[in-house]
Order: C-alpha cells, then sequence, then structure tokens
C-alpha cells in the first residue's frame, strides 16, 4: 500500500491517494508508519483540514506517533494555516529535534507570523543543536528587517552553510526583500554553482526592486552561462522588468525566446506578455497574444488586459472586455477587476465614470478594499465632485472601518482640499487615542496651512509633541509651507532650527527650496538669492517665486538672473519670456526687448490666457 500511495502522491494524485488509503482503512489493511507522511502531504496539497485531522485521530488511536509522525503533522498544520493546531503539536515535545524546529519556523513566517518565527529559533537554538542550512533558510524567511537577517548570515558563516545553494538563496532573497541590493549582489557572485533557481530568485527580486537594466543584464548572463532552460518564473521576471522599464525592444525578443522554448501556452506566461505589451504602449500587440491564449486565460489574464486597455486610454475596449467576461465566459469580477475600472476612469479624469462603477461594484457584494476608496478619495477634492467623497465616507462610517489610519488620512486630505477644514476636523477627533504615524498629523497641518488657518495649523503641531509622536521631514515640510504662506520668516526659521538641531533631521532639497520662497515672499530678495546659489537643486517654482518677487520689488537685476534660469529650466514656458521683456520694457532696453519678443515668436509661443471653472453639483 505505501507505495502505491507514494506514488500517486509523487505523481500529484492527491485525491486518489487520500481515497486508496480510505479504502484500506475501510478493509482493515494496517498501515506503517511510512504511509503517513505521504498521506498528510496529500492532505495539506488538497487543503483538506477535515482529511488531515481524521488522520491525525488515526495516528493517535494507533499509537503511530513518534518524533517522526510529528513532525510531519505539524508541517501539515502549518501548509493548512491551522497553526494553533501546530503549536500545540511542538508544545508537547520537550527536546525538539533539528526537523521540527524548522518545520515550525519556515511555517510561522508562510502563516506570516515572522516575529513568532524568530522567537522560536532564539528560544531553542541551543548550543548542543546542529544547525544546518535548512535552519537557516527557516530563520531568514522569518527575518522582519536587515538586522535580524544579518545575523542569520554570520550564523550562516559560523556553522559553514552560507555557500550551500539552499542557504545562500535564502540569505540572497531575504536582502532583496530588504532594499539591500549591494548586499545581495555580493552574496550571488560568490555563488559558484549557479542553478536556474538562484538566477531565478535573484531576477524576481531585482525586477520587484525596480532595477530594469540590472535584471536585462543577468538575464543575458544567465542565458550565456546556464546550460538550463529558463523556466516559468524567469520570464514572468524579466517581463514585468521589460514593461516596467518601457522596454519593448527587448520585450519582442524575449516573447521570441518563449515561443522558441514552447513557454507560450502556459498561462501565467501569457498573462505577463499582455501586461508587458500594455505597459509598453503597444495594446495592440498585448489584445493579439490575449486572443490567441483562448482558453488558458484566467481571471488574472482578464484584469491585465482590461488594466492594460484602461492605462493606453482604451476605456471603451476595456468596457466591452468587462462586459464580454462576464457575459460569455462566465467569470466574475473580482475586486482588481473593479479596481482597474475605477482607478483608469480616475487617471484618465473621468471621475463620473469610476464613481459608476464604484456604485456598481458595490451593487454586486463586492466589497472595496482600501486602495481602491482612498484612490477615489483623492479625486474627490475636485469642487464638481465633492458630493461623492461625502457618499463614500458615509459608506465608509457604515462599514465600520472609518478607524482605519490610511483611510482616516485620505478622508482629511479631501476635505482639506475641498475647502472644509471642519469636517476634516471632525474625522480626526474620532481617534481618542491619536495614532503613532505622523502621516494622519501631517495631512491636518497641510490642510490648515492651505486653508490659510496657520494658527490651528501650529495647534495640531503642538498636540502632535504633548502626544509624543515624532515629526518626520514631511512634518516640517507642512510647517515651512505655513510659514512661507503667511510670511512668518522668524517663525519658519525657527522650525527650521528644531528641524535640523531639535530633532536632528537633515533638510532636503525641498525644505531649502521653502525657506527660498519664504525669504522671497517676505522681500528678502538677496537672502533668498544667495540661499538660492547654495542650494543644490532648486525648483521651477521657487525660482518662478523669487522672479516674481523681484519683479514686484523692482530688482531687475536679481530679476534677470531668475528670469534666465527658469528659462534653462522649462525652456518652453513663455512666462519668463514675458517677464524679461517687461523688466527690459522698465529699464527702456528696447532693443532687449525687441529680441527677446523675436526668440518668443521664433520658438513659437504665446502666453496662455487663463481660465476659471466652476463645478455644478
Amino acid at each position: 500500500m505505501r507505495h502505491r500511495i507514494a506514488k500517486l502522491v509523487k505523481d500529484g494524485l492527491y485525491k486518489e491517494a487520500i481515497v486508496l488509503f480510505s479504502k484500506h482503512h475501510s478493509a482493515s489493511i494496517p498501515p506503517t508508519n511510512f504511509t503517513f507522511p505521504y498521506v498528510l502531504k496529500a492532505c495539506s496539497e488538497l487543503k483538506a483540514i477535515s482529511h488531515g485531522q481524521m488522520l491525525h485521530a488515526h495516528l493517535l488511536k494507533s499509537g503511530h506517533t513518534n518524533k517522526h509522525a510529528t513532525t510531519d503533522l505539524t508541517n501539515m498544520y502549518m501548509k493548512l494555516g491551522v497553526v494553533d493546531s501546530a503549536a500545540k503539536l511542538f508544545d508537547e515535545i520537550p527536546n525538539p529535534s533539528i526537523s521540527l524546529l524548522n518545520v515550525v519556523i519556515s511555517g510561522f513566517s508562510q502563516n506570516g507570523l515572522f516575529a513568532e518565527g524568530f522567537g522560536v529559533f532564539k528560544l531553542f537554538s541551543v548550543p548542543n543543536l546542529r544547525l544546518d542550512s535548512v535552519t537557516v533558510a527557516s530563520v531568514v524567511s522569518a527575518c522582519e528587517n536587515v538586522v535580524n537577517g544579518v545575523q542569520v548570515h554570520c550564523l550562516a558563516v559560523k556553522i559553514g552553510v552560507e555557500m550551500d545553494d539552499y542557504a545562500a538563496t535564502s540569505l540572497m532573497t531575504m536582502y532583496l526583500n530588504c532594499g539591500e541590493l549591494a548586499s545581495a549582489a555580493r552574496l550571488f557572485g560568490l555563488i559558484e554553482d549557479k542553478n536556474v533557481v538562484c538566477y531565478n530568485a535573484y531576477l524576481s527580486g531585482l525586477s520587484q526592486n525596480g532595477v530594469v537594466e540590472t535584471v536585462l543584464r543577468v538575464f543575458k548572463e544567465m542565458r550565456g552561462l546556464l546550460y538550463e532552460k529558463p523556466t516559468v518564473v524567469t520570464m514572468i521576471s524579466v517581463l514585468s522588468a521589460c514593461g516596467n522599464g518601457k522596454c519593448v525592444t527587448f520585450g519582442k525578443q524575449l516573447h521570441g525566446l518563449i515561443v522558441k522554448v514552447e513557454l507560450e501556452i502556459d498561462t501565467n506566461v501569457g498573462t505577463g506578455l499582455v501586461d508587458m505589451y500594455s505597459k509598453c504602449g503597444s495594446w495592440e500587440c498585448a489584445y493579439g497574444i490575449f486572443r490567441e491564449m483562448g482558453n488558458n486565460r484566467s481571471l488574472i489574464t482578464w484584469n491585465s488586459m482590461i488594466a492594460g486597455m484602461m492605462l493606453n486610454d482604451q476605456s471603451e475596449n476595456a468596457i466591452n472586455l468587462f462586459v464580454e467576461m462576464e457575459s460569455e465566459e462566465g467569470l466574475k469580477a473580482d475586486s482588481a477587476t473593479w479596481n482597474s475600472m475605477i482607478s483608469g476612469f480616475l487617471q484618465l479624469g473621468r471621475a463620473e465614470e469610476a464613481f459608476f462603477f464604484f456604485r456598481k461594484m458595490l451593487s454586486c457584494g463586492v466589497k472595496p478594499n482600501v486602495r481602491c476608496i482612498t484612490s477615489q478619495l483623492a479625486a474627490c477634492s475636485s469642487l464638481s465632485v465633492q458630493h461623492y467623497g461625502k457618499q463614500i465616507h458615509a459608506y465608509v462610517a457604515r462599514m465600520n472601518i472609518i478607524d482605519d489610519e490610511f483611510l482616516s488620512t485620505a478622508l482629511i486630505d479631501m476635505y482639506m482640499k475641498s475647502g472644509q477644514p471642519y469636517l476634516a476636523h471632525n474625522v480626526f477627533n474620532q481617534f481618542l487615542i491619536k495614532p503613532k504615524d505622523p502621516a494622519i498629523w501631517n495631512a491636518m497641518i497641510s490642510g490648515y496651512g492651505k486653508n490659510g488657518n496657520s494658527e490651528a495649523a501650529f495647534d495640531v503641531f503642538s498636540q502632535m509633541i504633548k502626544q509624543r509622536v515624532k515629526p518626520n521631514l514631511v512634518t516640517m515640510s507642512c510647517l515651512l509651507s505655513v510659514c512661507s504662506h503667511t510670511g512668518q520668516v522668524d517663525k519658519g526659521f525657527e522650525m527650521f532650527r528644531l528641524m535640523t538641531i531639535g530633532y536632528g533631521l537633515n533638510p532636503t532639497s525641498k525644505h531649502m527650496n521653502i525657506l527660498i520662497d519664504l525669504l522671497s515672499r517676505a522681500g528678502r530678495l538677496d537672502e533668498a538669492f544667495e540661499l538660492l546659489q547654495a542650494t543644490d537643486e532648486t525648483s521651477a517654482t521657487v525660482v518662478a517665486s523669487l522672479l516674481g518677487a523681484s519683479k514686484h520689488h523692482s530688482d531687475s537685476k536679481i530679476a534677470e538672473e531668475m528670469a534666465r534660469r527658469l528659462l534653462e529650466l522649462e525652456p518652453e514656458n513663455p512666462i519668463p519670456f514675458v517677464i524679461l521683456s517687461n523688466i527690459y520694457a522698465g529699464q527702456e532696453k528696447w532693443n532687449d526687448v525687441h529680441k527677446i519678443r523675436k526668440l518668443l515668436d521664433m520658438k513659437g509661443l504665446k502666453k496662455s490666457p487663463g481660465l476659471s471653472s466652476v463645478g455644478i453639483a
């Protein structure tokens, strides 16, 4: 019986293996200790919790419980997500083996309980326990930060498994997940016998970190050095990089290779091709592949094609695909499908259509996620669609998710931008215990500043300090902007000193630009110009601010310099030409006025007339 069940499990015929075991059990044919591991694996693969629990009871009843059976049972419960049962089994073992320890640590990690997994390792990694490469791989998957990861790396070096394929690949993946690309590259370079699994892990991590050129270079190296054929995972990672980097030429070459190695029939690869061509702006190619896939299309493929159509401003095609998917294919739109339609219309500036699909999604019983709701709130600050924002707020309140900090921050931002700070204040005050995340405080400070209420902005900041919430660079940008818009120069420099000396934050070019704007608005042009000279990066907006202030205060020397700088930053902007012409006219330099006007005509630039719009609710 054991050999037949083992073969079925190895061939992926899990259901058949369980049926065969049940038949033998009914016929009172006793199993052996070697039978249970295969049946338990079949239960975990099929997510058959009830069958697994019955097997557990059978093991206890038949007396087959030993350290190997306990390890297999624990592994099954972890893979089924029944963590409590797995933990209970583990707790009953006073001196766990290294195999059981590995299963528990990796199991906690697979279920998102990273701290628990790392805690088990620290508690049981006693000196007499022989750790191995599997332990390192299990523990490193439980590391939530690079500090813990480096400690595990040191352990790998200490026990001599740093260069083991399994351990090294896991360590490299950890570094990539933590954004430590240099450490990952060093480790990748040290691995002597790289196989396709190692390359796949590296390519996937690089792609997720957005280093497109490196992905393409490593893939070329892989093709030249490795005899193994690229796998589905390889193709998906490189296709993703091509799409994100808009490398359509390389993508087409990769498409040819995919056909050559006969991977085009794979659903995931086909979906990756659709996504790549869509992101590269070749929606016709994406659509052609989508149609060629036929019955190999999954819901994810449909979602990718719909999102691609919206990305390429083909909203009518997207709507037709949406209808076709539900009516002809019998697939039901999930939250990702609805999000593609809603976010697509929002990106196209068509808020009415976006909210129509949002209401339709709710009527179909699909619950939007926080990201979907916040993306719509961001669009609701426009005067013409403010009422939708209040409707969304009402929905959030009904669903009792108003205490979500990210969502509340979006609501505050929406109300502040809509000129309704009192409603933003109401949302903020719903938190009896104020959040420790500075983001929500920053939204309040920035919002009050934009609505001209600097006193309220600084009151919120004072409250933030009393609640022992540490300000970040964004907080200080918001406070400096408030000072700039209200002309509070002394207060602005007080905030700047507080940022650098009080909180030890290093100012960025953005903070320096705000200070330049603050000085410009206050008419302290020489100081503003001196600060601008010392700043590495200056934005066109700040240069324009100093230009406007120079013109207002009749400082033609600085105005002329700023106009020239603005021309360098924005050569297609007619405003500096016009201001420079006006400055020369004020100085009666008519030849220079003529040159500027001629240059303006040669470039075909015209000053755009002012426009205003009124939204009708």
